[in-house]
């Protein structure tokens, strides 16, 4: 019978440690209400560009994590990357932004 109890209490603490291990947030997870504040500022940072004829719209991409927003794509001048980081960084909400366009 002791055995029995020792191999239940054994068996009980490691699906309690396997649980715990389980339910560990990862580093790159938001709460709901940020989510929505990123995809607020991707928005807006895209209908900026959008709306702004001096850039292509569809070779910048906009991604935004905890208020970061990347810019990634490619331009054909280093005054188009220019202007769309300035233009980026007028945007409410953003933190910081994170320069990734390339030229053609």
């Amino acid at each position: 019978m002791k055995h029995f109890i020792r191999y239940a209490a054994a068996i009980f603490l490691a699906v309690s440690m396997i649980s715990m291990v389980g339910c560990a947030a990862p580093d790159k997870q938001q709460t709901v209400g940020a989510y929505i504040d990123d995809a607020t500022i991707t928005t807006r940072v895209k209908a900026a560009i959008f709306d702004d004829p001096g850039l292509r719209f569809h070779e910048i991409n906009v991604e935004t994590f905890d208020g970061v927003v990347q810019l990634s794509g490619f331009v054909s001048s280093q005054a188009e990357i220019n202007h769309a980081v300035q233009m980026t960084r007028r945007i409410e909400g953003v933190k910081s932004v994170r320069n990734d366009m390339r030229l053609k």
